[in-house]
């Protein structure tokens, strides 16, 4: 019976094994998927991602940027003072937006060079930045800030 259950015992570990290992890859396909990386308007001119990548974009609205289209659509400006990127976005603004005010934006960057945000995130008080902007904007300043 030693022969048996040795045999069963290697079974079972082998199975947990490939279980844990499909589960492991699991986690990170979906990791990857929802992942979105950080730029700068700098940033984003100098790195160039490939259209369609899932990404934040940080900085402020730039002063007398922002456009109404019809319905939900806006267009306006983000900046890190150095550089500006065109976002484009069709959904509710959250109502502490406005121009001059600290963003983020999480959506993809498309052929044209175009950002087109799915989210849009505003800073919640005259305090507050994200941490990740608020680094932005020191380096494309050097660290003289206009946050």
């Amino acid at each position: 019976m030693k022969p048996v259950k040795r045999n069963s015992r290697l079974l079972a570990i082998g199975i947990g094994a490939i279980a844990l290992t499909a589960a492991v890859f699991l986690v990170m396909s979906a990791l990857r998927q929802s992942i979105a990386y950080f730029y700068s308007p700098t940033e984003l001119a100098e790195v160039r991602p490939q259209a369609g990548k899932k990404l934040s974009l940080g900085g402020m609205v730039e002063n007398g940027s922002v456009q109404r289209g019809e319905g939900l659509d806006v267009q306006f400006l983000v900046t890190d003072f150095e550089n500006s990127v065109l976002v484009k976005f069709d959904k509710v603004l959250p109502d502490l937006f406005r121009e001059g005010q600290g963003v983020v934006a999480e959506g993809k960057l498309n052929v044209d060079g175009i950002f087109v945000a799915d989210r849009v995130l505003a800073k919640h008080d005259e305090n507050y930045m994200p941490p990740a902007v608020t680094r932005a904007l020191e380096k494309a300043n050097n660290g003289k800030g206009k946050t």
